[in-house]
């Protein structure tokens, strides 16, 4: 009688709790949208194909990073767009510690293209000399503004005409003609606040700028403003031919000391021998030079190149050794950035690379006469 209530009761018990509990529901399938995936380089492997890294290339192990740091940066800020978005936005993110934390970057984000061929590498930098606000024996070089008479026209208007896209002219009734030389525009009046030495003057033209200071102390920019569109000639070579310098001694400071210690007719008559003639503007208040990408220069970081042939605002890697000169540095092996041209800057495999500014860097810039290899430095972008 017990065991049957009891028995009853279980199963009664049992009935009540299945009755509470619900049968799940499973819920439909749902089958996602097909989406292409992207490709995302994984994270400590190098996507880059070995064979285009920089790694690969001369002097890269031995080379200072930081150098090659600004000289993206400097890109960065001047191409703004196209290839190198993503590069540009992924540096902008890093802060570096070490020099292999910048390289691995680097590495890992930029690829190699070769220029062909062979050319050459020279430095230039800016100097510091002294001004007058009037002439005397000494300082007789007037600092020319750009004539008004000046104009900057396609190639193909000139008489004759001038395969260049653009050339600096001067119009004569209707029909434009070169521009005059060196030796004809020094023998026209100038009125001018600024007065140099004519071998500073002649150098401040083939550096593109400089700092002045006057005898009371203050410091301005001098600007490069305009050329008179004829070719350059290096007198280095005509000192050499006329046995005024041994092929080896053609430094800039060997030429500046002959120009300064042959100061008058026979200094003029070398410096003549270069027709293309310089202008400038005075820019009191600028602090550090600026180069044809209207962006400062980052010394060491930064090279001139022919804007026909290579873009502003590129990366290369330049490979420049056996300098001819003595006491060259012996090997310049870095990434640099495209910030600026140069009258005397012509051909593809053709760089100017930028020292710095004063006496020092005038000093190593006038040894650089280097053969030179380029290669092309281009983002690697994933496909």
């Amino acid at each position: 009688m017990f065991k049957r209530i009891g028995i009853g009761l279980g199963l009664a018990a049992a009935l009540v709790v299945s009755a509470c509990v619900e049968t799940p529901k499973i819920p439909p399938v749902v089958t996602p949208p097909v989406e292409t995936p992207v490709p995302v380089p994984t994270p400590g492997i190098n996507p880059v194909p070995a064979a285009m890294r920089l790694d690969t290339l001369p002097g890269w192990a031995a080379s200072d990073a930081f150098i090659a740091l600004e000289a993206l940066r400097a890109t960065c800020i001047y191409k703004q767009g196209r290839q190198y978005v993503q590069v540009c936005a992924d540096l902008a993110k890093q802060e570096f510690h070490s020099s292999v934390e910048i390289k691995t970057f680097l590495n890992s984000h930029l690829q190699v293209e070769m220029v062909s061929g062979e050319g050459l590498l020279t430095g230039y930098y800016v100097p510091d000399y002294q001004a007058q606000y009037t002439p005397n024996a000494e300082f007789s070089q007037p600092v020319r503004p750009k004539p008004g008479d000046l104009v900057v026209i396609p190639g193909s208007q000139l008489t004759p005409p001038s395969t260049a896209a653009k050339i600096a002219a001067r119009k004569i009734g209707d029909t434009y003609v070169p521009y005059y030389s060196r030796a004809e525009i020094e023998l026209m009046p100038v009125t001018t606040g600024y007065y140099m030495r004519p071998e500073d003057y002649f150098f401040m033209q083939l550096q593109g700028s400089a700092f002045l200071t006057t005898p009371d102390g203050k410091t301005v920019y001098s600007a490069y403003a305009a050329d008179n569109g004829r070719p350059f000639v290096g007198i280095a070579k005509v000192m050499q031919e006329r046995g005024y310098l041994a092929p080896n001694q053609t430094s800039g400071d060997n030429i500046h000391k002959w120009l300064a210690d042959h100061r008058g007719p026979e200094a003029r008559e070398v410096m003549n021998a270069n027709p293309r003639y310089g202008f400038f503007v005075i820019q009191p208040d600028r602090t550090s030079p600026v180069g044809a990408s209207g962006l400062s220069l980052p010394p060491g970081s930064a090279i001139a190149v022919d804007p026909i042939l290579n873009a502003l605002g590129d990366l290369f890697w330049i490979d420049a050794n056996a300098g001819t000169l003595a006491d060259a540095f012996p090997v310049y092996q870095r990434l640099v950035s495209a910030l600026d041209t140069g009258g005397a800057i012509k051909g593809q495999v053709r760089a100017d690379l930028y020292i710095g500014h004063g006496t020092k860097a005038g000093t190593e810039a006038g040894r650089i006469k280097h053969k030179l290899k380029m290669w092309r430095i281009v983002p690697f972008v994933v496909e």
